[in-house]
């Protein structure tokens, strides 16, 4: 979700620096293209270079670059960005990148988006691509310490943006998880309440309960003020046992992007419900903490019939025409903290099936697929996670990051 503030790109070290805070991790051997309305940045996209440069396979590579790009119709140029570690020594780097450039110029050109500006960008130096001035790009770059220090950059950090590690990057440094064992207190509370609850997710007040706790959860924290297993042991528990449930946790899903309304009369329609909803409730949001107030205030509900969208539509990012991205990013942040690295089992697999589909619907495709992977491997045939690892083989992008006006854009917009 955008704000208000907008901020100024004055030099390519702030896009430079831009960069890994939108896809949340520095890439490698890969081509960033940023689309451009007028002087303001659109939607960013992210491939892995490829891997031999003979020409067919750079016209094949630029075809399907152009092919995501012009889903941003409202765009009129592209900045690009090539992150290699190879030939900065020998400036081999420039040779071997040149031809690839040329390639996306001319076959962006063709649909009127225009390459403004591109750079090479390595381990240790950064440099543009086409300056040949030894006093501006002297040789083999300049410090990429100049990207990690750039105004721009500073003040995402300084706004609470992070850069983790790359998709992949392997055990103590993957932020869709916490180091670690879980705790036994969770442990406990996540027994205690599945023995009271497991057996009637069926029960339309089961899921009134269920989404008023993550309501106010997802509303109330985050990465800004993030669960601690340790003093929030019930809860962390009671929010790992609702994740058991398939029915649940699309309920859960559906709500944080569409709204509580969406959630429930989804769970209807698909006959989830078995009761007559007059039986007392079976487990009462106060006990993990949520108020009385805001426990009712989400049962009641507060959007209207017409806001009111299927649970087919918001998994595949279709509506709402733009979801809540602010609730979404919240799950986001909660979900790392309900499962801890290697964990495996239907809990982990939830909680980074969730992630990855946030990923997807944020446009960001190399976090999704990492965490679908890890979701398939804490608990084969999984089948969200691989209903989603299908959709993303097949290239789909999802229709909010596709279009610029229900794209994910973090926290701020920025111009040039």
């Amino acid at each position: 979700m955008t704000t208000n503030k907008i901020l100024s790109i004055r030099q390519p070290e702030d896009v430079l620096g831009y960069i890994p805070h939108m896809l949340g991790y520095w890439p490698e051997d890969s081509l960033v293209a940023i689309t451009m309305q007028g002087k303001v940045l659109g939607a960013t996209l992210r491939v892995d270079l490829p891997a031999r440069h003979a020409p067919q396979v750079l016209a094949g590579f630029a075809d399907r670059v152009r092919s995501y790009l012009i889903a941003d119709e409202e765009a009129d140029g592209v900045l690009l960005a090539l992150y290699s570690d190879s030939g900065w020594a020998d400036g081999a780097v420039v040779r071997t990148m040149v031809p690839l450039l040329e390639e996306l110029r001319q076959c962006l050109d063709e649909v009127d988006l225009s390459v403004r500006d591109a750079w090479l960008v390595g381990k240790d130096y950064w440099r543009s691509a086409y300056c040949t001035d030894i006093g501006c790009c002297p040789v083999p770059g300049r410090s990429v310490d100049s990207i990690r220090d750039s105004r721009l950059s500073a003040e995402l950090v300084y706004q609470g943006s992070m850069v983790g590690p790359p998709p992949g990057a392997g055990p103590g440094t993957s932020s869709l998880a916490r180091p670690g064992s879980l705790d036994a207190g969770v442990l406990e509370a996540e027994t205690h309440y599945g023995e009271r609850m497991l057996s009637l997710w069926r029960s339309e007040r089961c899921l009134d309960a269920v989404l008023a706790v993550w309501q106010h959860v997802i509303t109330t924290r985050g990465e800004r003020a993030p669960l601690h297993p340790g003093q929030d042991a019930a809860l962390v528990g009671f929010l790992r046992m609702t994740l058991k449930v398939p029915a649940w946790r699309d309920a859960v899903i559906v709500m944080a992007a569409a709204g509580m309304e969406s959630a429930k009369s989804g769970a209807a329609a698909y006959g989830f419900f078995d009761d007559e909803g007059g039986e007392d409730p079976v487990f009462d949001p106060c006990e993990v903490g949520v108020p009385a107030v805001a426990s009712e205030a989400s049962s009641a509900g507060s959007w209207s019939a017409v806001d009111v969208y299927t649970y087919g539509d918001v998994l595949l990012g279709m509506r709402p025409e733009v979801p809540l991205w602010p609730q979404l990013h919240a799950l986001q942040q909660v979900m790392s903290t309900l499962c801890v690295e290697e964990e495996n089992g239907a809990v982990a697999a939830a909680a980074l099936t969730i992630q990855g589909w946030i990923s997807w619907c944020k446009g960001r495709g190399s976090i999704a697929h990492a965490s679908l992977e890890l979701a398939e491997s804490a608990c084969p045939g999984y089948r969200l996670a691989e209903l989603l690892s299908d959709v993303l083989a097949q290239g789909a992008i999802c229709e909010w990051a596709r279009r610029p006006e229900s794209a994910w854009r973090g926290r701020r917009d920025l111009s040039v």
